[in-house]
C-alpha cells in the first residue's frame, strides 16, 4: 500500500483561530499614473459608514510610485490611517509585487473588512490576496452592510439578475468583497481631514519580479462610461441600431458617451461596453438621457443614482417616467436631433457643457 503523503495543514483554516485582533475596514486605493480610481472614493466613502457602524477605524492602503499625495487625499475622502507603500517598482499594476503589499498589511495590521474596486486590476488583486491568505471574496458586490456580528454583508446579483444574493464570510477574516464603480456615493473632499501616514516597505526585491510593463497603448474606441458625467443611452425603443448614430451626435455635444440597454445589446445594435444595469455598468453622471428605454429593474438600478435623468419615449406610461427628473413624450426622431442641434447652438455662445447643463441645477427630481 503507497504510503499516505502528509499533508501540510493549511494557515488559516483553523477553526479555532481567534480573530479578535482583527479591526477595522480597508480600501485599498486604486491608481494609475498617480491618479485615483473614482471606485476607490465611492468605496471610502461607503467604507466610512460601516467603519463607524463597527466603531472601528476606516483604513486606506496606497501603493505605487510617487503617490504621497494620493496618501493625503485618502484622508480628505474620509480614511483615519493610511497606509502607503512607495516604490519605483511599483509605478505600474503587477500582481505578484503589489499582492506581496497587500499581504504584508493585511497580516500585520489585520483590518477585519478589506474592500476593492472590481475593475480589471482590482478583481485581480482581489482573487490573489483572498486565494494566499486564504479567506473568502464576494465579487462584483452592489450593497455592502455589515450585521451585529460584524460580518460583512456583502450582495450582488444571482441567478440572471433576478435576485441579490447576499454573501457572508463566517469562519475566517478579513472578510473581502470587490464594488462596482458608481454604485456608492464618495464623501466631499475635505482638506481639514487628516489621516496618520503609516509608511510600508517593498515586500518583494525588483530583480525577483518575474513580468515588466513595457508601455501601455490607449484604446482609442474604449467607453468610459463609469467616469462620464454625461451619458445618452438608448435601447429597443430605437428600431436598431442606425439610431444609435442620434444619440452619439447628442452625446458629443454635451461631452459625454453613448450608453445602452441591455435589449439593445442583446439584439447586436451595440457592443456590450456600452451596456448600463446590472449585468453591464453601473453609473452615476451629473446626466443620464434615457431615449427609448422602458426603464426595466434591470437597467434602472444601474443607472438611478444619475444627478439628473431625462427620459424620451414615446409610450407614456413606460416605467422610465417613475425615475425621471424630466420626462418627454414624443419621437425621438424629432426630439434627439434638436436637443443637439440646441445644445450645440448654445455652446457656440461660449458655453461649456456644464453651463449647457446649468439650468437643471436649480431643478429637483420629478419636474
Amino acid at each position: 500500500m503507497a504510503e499516505e503523503r502528509k499533508r501540510k495543514p493549511m494557515i488559516g483554516l483553523q477553526s479555532d483561530t481567534d480573530w479578535s485582533e482583527y479591526r477595522g475596514v480597508m480600501v485599498v486605493v486604486e491608481q494609475r499614473a498617480g491618479v485615483a480610481k473614482a471606485v476607490s472614493w465611492q468605496l471610502l466613502g461607503e467604507a466610512r459608514r460601516l467603519a463607524d457602524k463597527l466603531e472601528s477605524p476606516l483604513l486606506a492602503l496606497v501603493i505605487g510610485h510617487q503617490v504621497q499625495g494620493l496618501a493625503r487625499e485618502a484622508g480628505y475622502h474620509g480614511a483615519d490611517r493610511v497606509y502607503i507603500c512607495d516604490s519605483p517598482e511599483l509605478a505600474s499594476y503587477r500582481t505578484r509585487p503589489y499582492s506581496r503589499v497587500c499581504l504584508y498589511v493585511i497580516r500585520e495590521y489585520k483590518p477585519e473588512i478589506v474592500l476593492m474596486g472590481a475593475t480589471y486590476a482590482g478583481r485581480d488583486l482581489a482573487g490573489a490576496i483572498a486565494t494566499h491568505l486564504p479567506t473568502g471574496l464576494t465579487a462584483d458586490s452592489t450593497q455592502l452592510d455589515v450585521d451585529d456580528e460584524r460580518l460583512l454583508l456583502a450582495s450582488r446579483p444571482a441567478f440572471s439578475e433576478k435576485m441579490l444574493a447576499t454573501i457572508l464570510c463566517k469562519q475566517f477574516k478579513p472578510q473581502m468583497a470587490t464594488a462596482r464603480a458608481g454604485v456608492f456615493e464618495a464623501l466631499p473632499r475635505d482638506e481639514a481631514r487628516s489621516a496618520e501616514i503609516v509608511v510600508v516597505p517593498p515586500q518583494i526585491d525588483p530583480e525577483d519580479i518575474s513580468t515588466q510593463v513595457l508601455g501601455f497603448v490607449e484604446s482609442l474606441e474604449r467607453v468610459n462610461l463609469e467616469d462620464a458625467d454625461v451619458i445618452v443611452a438608448g435601447g429597443r425603443g430605437l428600431g436598431g441600431p442606425g439610431a444609435f448614430s442620434l444619440l452619439k451626435e447628442l452625446a458629443d455635444a454635451l461631452g459625454g458617451e453613448v450608453g445602452a440597454s441591455r435589449a439593445a445589446v442583446d439584439l447586436g445594435w451595440i457592443g456590450h461596453d456600452h451596456q448600463v444595469g446590472q449585468t453591464g455598468t453601473t453609473v452615476r453622471p451629473k446626466l443620464y438621457i434615457a431615449v427609448g428605454i422602458s426603464g426595466a429593474v434591470q437597467h434602472v438600478v444601474g443607472m438611478q443614482n444619475s444627478t439628473y435623468i431625462v427620459a424620451i419615449n414615446k409610450d407614456s406610461e413606460a416605467p422610465i417616467f417613475r425615475f425621471a427628473n424630466y420626462g418627454i413624450k414624443g419621437d425621438l426622431f424629432q426630439i434627439v436631433p434638436a436637443l443637439a442641434q440646441a445644445v450645440r447652438a448654445r455652446r457656440s455662445g461660449g458655453l461649456s457643457p456644464e453651463g449647457v447643463l446649468e439650468p437643471m441645477s436649480a431643478a429637483g427630481r420629478g419636474e
